[in-house]
């Protein structure tokens, strides 16, 4: 691996992952017509992440289930538009848990990106760190075993520690371990995300990527599409900030936070909402 391919040992590929750029946006709710009225014309391309964003915020990545209208609806906009899942979950779990082999699924934060059965739409960009990665979840496992609370979850191009269920005086003893094991394994670096830190491949890679990758690789880049993201976490405003000028980016939280999204929704109840409002404006397919 080059020099140029690593991009630092913390934060987003492009400097930092972290929403602490840009500036406080509307309610996506509130200029709705505002947004649609930047469709007229052009078909939209939607971009969804799935923690927080299609599914609340739980204590266990295993608790996150999409519910069955959510389901509905994202199954009515992908009859309308191409749609693709971003998660930082595993491409494969991802997919089984929004359960449309219709979507798109880039997983690992966009490492791991396959289309539906049939298609030529395949990318893996971390496929030489699977080793490395490995052995950095087997030595987080075994010296976070004093830590109540910890989960480490491993993934094909990646190992999230989630500490939301830790105790706050344990927590200094666990970003040191998660530190230390970081320095033995130059190769990987670290994001943080809602009570999770994570190690992934140190390659300039992030979801921005994927989602510009996804553009070119669906022949969506030109001027008749307009892109959209919806995520709510620091990771997500490498989408945002890759949509910045070209398309529309939509960061989902309950309180207003510095963002490089254009406006916001609240919770998943309000993604569902305006995602059913976009079903209503495009048209529905014949046959």
């Amino acid at each position: 691996m080059t020099d140029a391919a690593r991009k630092g040992r913390r934060g987003g590929g492009r400097g930092t992952s972290a929403a602490g750029t840009g500036q406080d946006v509307p309610l996506a709710l509130e200029g709705q017509e505002a947004l649609f009225e930047r469709l007229a014309g052009r078909r939209p391309a939607v971009f969804l992440d799935y923690d927080g964003t299609l599914t609340g915020i739980v204590d266990r990545p295993e608790d996150a289930h999409l519910s069955s209208p959510m389901r509905q609806t994202i199954a009515a906009l992908a009859s309308r538009c191409p749609v693709a899942v971003i998660s930082g979950r595993d491409r494969r779990d991802v997919a089984a848990r929004v359960g449309l082999p219709e979507l798109i699924y880039a997983g690992s934060h966009g490492f791991d990106i396959a289309g539906p059965h049939g298609t030529e739409i395949q990318y893996e960009a971390g496929g030489g760190f699977t080793a490395t990665i490995e052995r950095a979840a087997r030595e987080l496992r075994y010296r976070l075993l004093g830590i109540d609370g910890v989960i480490v979850e491993s993934k094909r191009y990646s190992v999230a520690v989630h500490y939301r269920l830790v105790a706050p005086g344990d927590r200094p003893q666990l970003v040191q371990v998660v530190e230390e094991v970081l320095a033995a394994h130059p190769d990987l670096r670290q994001t943080d995300g809602k009570m999770v830190f994570e190690l992934r491949p140190a390659l300039d890679w992030d979801k921005g990527r994927a989602l510009e990758w996804l553009l070119r690789a669906l022949g969506l880049d030109g001027p008749d599409v307009v892109p959209i993201y919806l995520g709510d976490d620091s990771t997500d405003e490498d989408a945002f900030r890759a949509l910045a000028g070209r398309g529309i980016g939509i960061l989902v939280a309950d309180a207003p936070r510095a963002t490089l999204a254009a406006c916001r929704l609240r919770d998943p109840a309000e993604v569902e909402q305006w995602l059913q409002a976009l079903v209503g404006r495009l048209a529905a397919p014949r046959g």
